[in-house]
């Protein structure tokens, strides 16, 4: 077994989106509004680029992003520039609201606030990549803001391959006709996913995270009720959970100096607020070991996430980003409580492996437990706390692995 790989993921990490500058925000919405033009966001949009990488930078964080500012939400528009996908949400006359699965909890917490998601992508034909990534220009620009030798560090936060699938109710993720099956949608999103990161392997890009609320709905008990409940469904939660690993790993094949990790969210949305809460106990065993990817960010700045028992499932080879430090709100952690708490999950991680603390801490690094600005407002904190968290971070790393990035 290849021992797991380092630099990255870096001691101290973040997991992408950063505050974004009010100047940029309200650009944003006036391009969308018609009321400036998409040429008047370049310069601002840069601007605020140089400056949130030279943040990081400060603060001690080796995996630069670019705080997703070339986005509005944190998912980007890789679904929306495929072949054969339809934002159905700005049809004329609207769309069939059906279609959801009213107990995912995203589309749950939408719906009791009597809105629906913002952004409603189906499959109206074949699905098929047009040759061009939505994601390549973000990491060309950051690579004109770092030294060559550091290109490998930079990190793009890539959409998660079930983002719109899971939302909807059984065979509502296309429209009838265009598939028969959830296998011949999966294919196709996978050959899509392919190319997308062929495109950006070539580019340069090493460092890879899939940001995914989606997994981690299946530690939700109300969750699993409502899919229990739910007569339409053609499968178990534990078959579907199945299904979509298999599924993550037809899309996430990749050389092997590619690093991939994947964000697991409980959602981030306006006022700092989440969209499930359940422990990992439920899907550890299945994550850890069936999913291919090399790093897990996982959620641990509240009890809704459950213990580090789960710790015990993660094979040598992968790591561990501890999310214990949040990103919800301004109150600063205690800096000797965080520590403790990386040394307590170590001793899971140990217990599993039958390795020493020491050793199991060679698996593990420490980050907020989500993005700062998963949409374009931000969660309520301020700039100045946003960056006190972020040294905070480095802080724990280097009082837990004094001198390592």
């Amino acid at each position: 077994m290849s021992l797991a790989p380092r630099n990255p993921p870096f001691r101290a990490e973040h997991i992408g989106s950063l505050l974004r500058p009010d100047e940029l925000v309200k650009k944003r919405y006036a391009v969308a509004d018609k009321s400036a033009s998409p040429d008047e966001l370049v310069p601002v949009e840069q601007k605020a680029i140089k400056e949130v990488v030279k943040l990081q930078q400060d603060c001690g964080i080796h995996s630069i992003t670019n705080g997703e500012y070339s986005r509005h939400q944190f998912w980007g528009t890789f679904f929306e520039t495929l072949e054969g996908m339809e934002e159905v949400n700005l049809r004329e006359g609207g769309y069939d609201q059906s279609i959801f699965r009213a107990y995912a909890p995203d589309v749950k917490s939408f719906m009791h606030a009597k809105t629906v998601p913002n952004s409603v992508t189906v499959a109206t034909g074949k699905i098929k990549h047009t040759g061009t990534s939505s994601f390549l220009p973000e990491f060309e620009y950051l690579k004109t803001l770092v030294p060559k030798d550091q290109w490998s560090n930079i990190k793009l936060t890539l959409t998660s391959p079930s983002w719109y699938h899971f939302r909807y109710g059984p065979k509502k993720a296309y429209v009838d006709g265009v598939y028969q099956s959830d296998d011949e949608y999966f294919n196709d999103v996978a050959q899509a996913y392919q190319k997308e990161l062929q495109i950006l392997y070539d580019a340069g890009l090493r460092n890879g995270q899939v940001d995914d609320p989606n997994l981690a709905y299946f530690c939700s008990e109300a969750m699993l009720e409502g899919w229990k409940n739910d007569k339409e469904n053609f499968q178990t939660s534990d078959e579907q959970l199945d299904a979509y690993i298999k599924f993550y790993n037809a899309c996430l094949k990749r050389p092997d100096d590619f690093h991939m990790g994947i964000h697991l969210c409980r959602g981030n949305y306006i006022g700092g607020n989440h969209f499930s809460e359940g422990a990992y106990d439920r899907i550890a065993t299945k994550l850890f070991n069936n999913l291919d990817v090399s790093t897990y960010y996982l959620e641990y700045d509240t009890p809704r996430a459950g213990g580090f028992e789960p710790l015990k499932s993660l094979p040598k080879n992968k790591n561990v980003v501890l999310g214990v430090v949040t990103s919800k709100f301004p109150k600063l952690e205690d800096h000797k409580e965080m520590v403790e708490r990386v040394y307590k999950a170590a001793d899971y991680v140990a217990e599993g492996s039958g390795q020493s603390r020491e050793e199991a801490l060679q698996r593990l690094c420490v980050s907020p437990q989500c993005g700062f600005a998963s949409h374009a407002e931000g969660n309520p904190l301020g700039y100045e706390d946003m960056r006190k968290k972020l040294q905070l971070v480095r802080g724990v790393a280097d009082t837990v692995w004094p001198g390592q990035p």
